[in-house]
């Protein structure tokens, strides 16, 4: 999972989202809709906390217990009140424990075994329990951005001039990632015995745009930058 990455930039990761207040905004709002009726959550790579403590403050949603690689990370997600446990999600034991929901956000691109990480906590979830799983698509328009800086390991580089962000996410944690397709993440979900989905999106606007306004979250996944796959297990 991330933790070499974000617990060199864990501030950097909080700065970033705060200086992109929109593209947060955006972002929660897709979060909230996910999590609407939703009770006994936990939060796997829950970061510093930021979604978890927003999500408390303006929506009453309660995340209280979570998961993150990140030392770093974690001791701030701790500060705002989540009981964390420092372990990457593929060898995470939930130890018997069971949750109604359980919720990956802006975290699957960090995972290695993507598919492992899903079955552990598909096999924590109460039966009629709700995996949901967010993350940027690879064929979005920020996903495409994102690799192309990635390959060239810069933002400054003539291809991309004029195409990004104005505040671009930072270099040291794209290049860390490894982003998959909607597609590949419904399959992933499907093989493990997942039914009922349902897809929400965001960021609907071109990456240079995205921050020029909050969005209210979408159905549907062919038009964000932004994708949330919700699915049950019956």
């Amino acid at each position: 999972m991330r933790q070499k990455s974000f617990d060199q930039y864990a501030e950097k990761y909080d700065s970033w989202f705060l200086e992109n207040e929109n593209v947060l905004l955006s972002e929660v709002k897709l979060v909230a809709k996910t999590l609407e009726g939703c009770q006994n959550i936990f939060s796997v790579g829950c970061g510093s906390g930021l979604f978890e403590s927003i999500l408390r403050k303006d929506y009453g949603i309660e995340i209280n217990e979570g998961l993150e690689p990140s030392k770093d990370m974690a001791e701030i997600a701790q500060k705002r009140g989540i009981n964390v446990t420092i372990s990457t999600s593929e060898d995470f034991d939930y130890a018997g424990k069971k949750y109604d929901t359980i919720i990956y956000n802006g975290c699957p691109g960090y995972i290695t075994n993507l598919e492992k990480a899903l079955k552990n906590s598909f096999d924590a979830l109460n039966v009629g329990g709700k995996l949901i799983v967010i993350d940027i698509p690879k064929e979005s328009g920020y996903g495409l951005l994102y690799n192309l800086a990635k390959a060239v390991k810069s933002w400054d580089h003539p291809l991309l001039k004029d195409v990004y962000p104005r505040n671009p996410y930072p270099i040291e944690l794209v290049d860390q990632a490894n982003w998959r397709t909607t597609g590949e993440k419904i399959e992933t979900m499907k093989k493990l015995g997942l039914t009922d989905f349902e897809f929400y999106q965001t960021l609907v606007a071109h990456p240079v745009y995205s921050n020029d306004k909050a969005e209210e979250p979408i159905e549907g996944y062919d038009k964000g930058d932004y994708v949330a796959i919700c699915a049950y297990k019956r």
